[in-house]
């Protein structure tokens, strides 16, 4: 087969699980965004809060995304190695780990909701319509839990098409659920919670049970093993980490942007939804690489490691120059639907403009997370997260005690995070690439 040929190949292979993976990506701030809609003609105070509820509950969901991470990394990387028995034991450990998980953190943040959500700044109104949705909807974070271990196995199968096809379905039942709850049942901010933790619970099970049919048919127990929940705990646990890590640096960023004025933090806000969204492409295609990398460093096939990681990483880098192309011409057109007001007009184009220059050097760092997450490098992607956030928070100090307020200090801000932060983790993930180490956790 010649190179052409090849890299066809691997195309084919990419977008396959990369295209189906970005709807399934989308699900769960669908969710939110569907509730939104149903709960704003309710009222002011019923959307603020919901928007702390959804808030808090979409940084719990953001934090486990590592359930997905390590199940996928873990099953691709058995399945290369041609244990196929194991890799869906694994699987189904991961998943046990999921549910055990978000039964504990329904119960705990069910009780102290009306606590945690005060602590946020929720006024008394406020509080009672966030209280009220939270707890009942995270009688739904088993699910959405599950659904992430579950389509991280199917992920490391390469099947993202039946996720995408759950989740599609899932935001129709949310809708429907929402709706009637909301209106024909009179529940008000409650059926729109009720709705969405029905939904969350139904996916998890249609998941589950395909994962469970899968490993049935090849004779594999189901049952709970101890020592595979804990051994994925175990493998989770550094891209936990590593996940907070991202976290404190999205958060100073945030921090930094409301000390320098409302313009700035107007436009911060639209900046960072756009640069959100485009994220998901990338995040999609690092989702391919995880996959596809992972199987042929169970294999130990060299050649063919080499061969998908050069490709992915063309797509990944070709991805950002693209994103951030359009993200840069758009941005004067972008501008006027987020704003009436010239100065933050101003600050979304400027800030938008100076955070697409490093949108390819994100598709680079986002295909290396990807890469390494699916050769098991996950120790190696805390350690350095640490360290990258350790780098980029003394230059946020800077920016927030020298840089001006509005739309210059916005573009600071964004140079700040794009130069700094995403390109510590280009350092840091480049230099791990050239040591080939990332290669030695085949199982």
């Amino acid at each position: 087969m010649d190179s052409n040929q090849t890299r066809r190949g691997y195309d084919r292979q990419i977008l396959a699980l990369a295209i189906p993976s970005l709807g399934a990506l989308i699900a769960e701030p669908l969710f939110i965004l569907i509730d939104s809609a149903i709960v704003g003609r309710l009222g002011t105070p019923e959307l603020a809060g919901l928007s702390v509820a959804s808030t808090l509950l979409m940084t719990i969901v953001g934090l486990c995304v590592f359930l997905a991470y390590a199940t996928t990394s873990s099953v691709s990387r058995l399945l290369g190695a041609g244990r196929r028995a194991e890799a869906l034991r694994s699987g189904v450990d991961g998943m046990w780990l999921a549910l055990g998980l978000g039964v504990l953190l329904a119960v705990g943040f069910g009780l102290a909701a009306p606590y945690v959500l005060g602590a946020l700044g929720a006024s008394d109104e406020v509080l009672t319509h966030a209280t009220s949705y939270l707890r009942w909807s995270v009688p739904g974070l088993p699910g959405m839990l599950l659904v992430m271990a579950s389509t991280g196995v199917l992920r490391g199968f390469q099947d993202t098409k039946t996720p995408l096809i759950v989740a599609t379905a899932g935001a129709i039942a949310n809708t429907i659920l929402s709706f009637t709850l909301v209106y024909g049942a009179g529940m008000g901010i409650a059926g729109s919670g009720l709705g969405t933790a029905i939904a969350q619970i139904g996916m998890g099970v249609v998941l589950s049970v395909v994962v469970v049919a899968r490993t049935r048919s090849e004779g594999v127990s189901i049952r709970p093993a101890i020592h595979g929940i804990l051994s994925n705990a175990k493998s989770g646990a550094p891209l936990f980490v590593r996940t907070i890590s991202l976290r404190v640096a999205i958060l100073a960023t945030v921090f930094v942007g409301t000390h320098l004025g409302a313009v700035a933090l107007a436009g911060h806000q639209v900046v960072n939804s756009l640069w959100n969204f485009a994220a998901f492409g990338l995040d999609a295609l690092a989702i391919a690489a995880q996959a596809l990398v992972g199987h042929a460093v169970g294999a130990r096939d060299k050649a063919a490691t080499s061969a998908v990681l050069r490709r992915v990483l063309q797509w990944g880098v070709g991805a950002g120059v693209v994103l951030g192309l359009v993200m840069a011409a758009a941005s004067p057109l972008l501008a006027p639907l987020f704003s009436d007001d010239p100065a933050v007009r101003h600050a979304i184009i400027v800030g938008l403009i100076a955070a697409a220059v490093f949108m390819p050097i994100a598709g680079w760092v986002f295909i290396l997370d990807g890469v390494l997450m699916g050769a098991g490098d996950g120790p190696y992607l805390a350690k350095v997260g640490v360290i990258n956030v350790a780098v980029y928070l003394p230059v946020a100090a800077l920016v927030y005690f020298f840089a001006p307020s509005g739309a210059a200090g916005l573009v600071w801000l964004w140079v700040a995070f794009g130069l700094v932060y995403t390109g510590a983790r280009a350092v840091s993930n480049g230099v791990r690439l050239r040591s080939e180490a990332w290669t030695d956790h085949a199982m």
